[in-house]
């Protein structure tokens, strides 16, 4: 159940290493689990050097000319797996533009989609990288092997927090993970009423979203919904990541972790934001997802207040594909039509007349 919070709790990772703290560090996990589906987590062992070398890199990355051969050469129009640079306004969220820029890449793999594999498979492959600056690949492969190990070592203390083995959660996860790298340009609401960043929404692209707001405390956007409809703010806290549960959690858990809706506002500074969604399997089916953990978590929904943890709001259960990988697919080519006509065509029309 969401509660009525007023500001997002910050969890200690260190607490995990003794025995004499872990169990502070269990109940506060739980808590924001269960009751906020939003928190910050600190001494989280990534590298202090991984970090500043990404955000470092992200201001000249973005100061290129979006129309210059550097952008172009990497456009998400020239990838089937949905990976590369796309402009202001190229996606939207609930069928408004964002206003943002980004560069979205994944953990590495080869392009082995075939005639006959499930189409949702082909959103596996490499990425594109930009050739204007070589060392920004050890950058974003770096970044990517640490949030992915500290997305493990994550899930495991969250499964322990709700009273599940350790190596359970595993197996929903794919091998592959996403990064996106958005730039928001500075917004004067009074030449431009559209200050939407990003609409609101629930995380439907990951099992969890691991960010890194990477511009200074004084700049301000990040937002997330409380029980009672209040837009809290989640300011910047160095040396931290904010943690939240995507749509597939909270089917797996049956509404016990809910993901928390949120949104992004532009404002007179430009902003960066470096979201890290770990992937779901695609091959994970509905009757899956709601059959693994049903028992286990049948008791602690009903110990909720009232029956709010079992009503679950996902586009996954609600619409007509059975697959995790098919939902997100549909999803993909919604937000990005010119990539979907371009390597989708045969489905194309079909998912973006589906509105179930």
């Amino acid at each position: 159940m969401t509660s009525n919070f007023k500001c997002i709790p910050v969890i200690d990772l260190s607490l995990a290493k003794s025995p004499l703290t872990r169990p502070k560090l269990l109940q506060e996990l739980h808590h924001a689990l269960t009751c906020v589906g939003f928190l910050y987590i600190t001494n989280h062992d990534v590298p202090q050097d991984t970090i500043s070398d990404l955000k470092h890199a992200l201001p000249t990355l973005f100061a290129l000319d979006p129309t210059a051969t550097e952008k172009e050469e990497v456009a998400l129009h020239n990838s089937p797996q949905f990976l590369g640079y796309s402009q202001v306004g190229s996606e939207t969220t609930a069928g408004v533009a964002d206003k943002r820029e980004q560069f979205e890449f994944a953990t590495e793999l080869p392009d082995l989609w075939r005639a006959g594999l499930p189409l949702y498979e082909r959103l596996k492959g490499p990425n594109q990288w930009p050739s204007h600056d070589p060392s920004l690949r050890s950058v974003i492969e770096k970044y990517i092997r640490e949030l992915t190990s500290l997305g493990e070592r994550f899930l495991r203390l969250v499964a322990e927090a709700l009273s599940l083995d350790p190596e359970t959660l595993f197996s929903f996860l794919s091998e592959q993970h996403r990064l996106k790298l958005v730039h928001y340009p500075a917004s004067d609401p009074s030449s431009d009423p559209n200050i939407q960043g990003v609409g609101p929404h629930k995380d439907s692209s990951g099992w969890w979203t691991f960010l890194l707001q990477a511009s200074p405390p004084t700049v301000k956007g990040l937002q997330a919904l409380n029980k009672t409809g209040e837009w809290i703010d989640i300011p910047v806290i160095e040396d931290t990541f904010v943690v939240n549960i995507g749509q597939a959690f909270e089917v797996v858990t049956h509404g016990v972790c809910k993901a928390t809706t949120h949104r992004v506002l532009s404002g007179p500074s430009e902003r960066y934001s470096v979201p890290f969604f770990q992937g779901v399997r695609g091959s994970l089916t509905k009757g899956e997802a709601l059959e693994t953990l049903r028992e286990h978590f049948a008791t602690q929904t009903m110990a909720l207040e009232a029956s709010e943890g079992a009503n679950i709001d996902s586009a996954f259960l609600g619409g007509k594909y059975d697959t995790w990988g098919e939902s997100q697919l549909r999803t993909k080519i919604r937000s990005h039509r010119d990539v979907g006509r371009m390597f989708y065509a045969d489905v194309f029309h079909d998912y973006v007349n589906d509105d179930s």
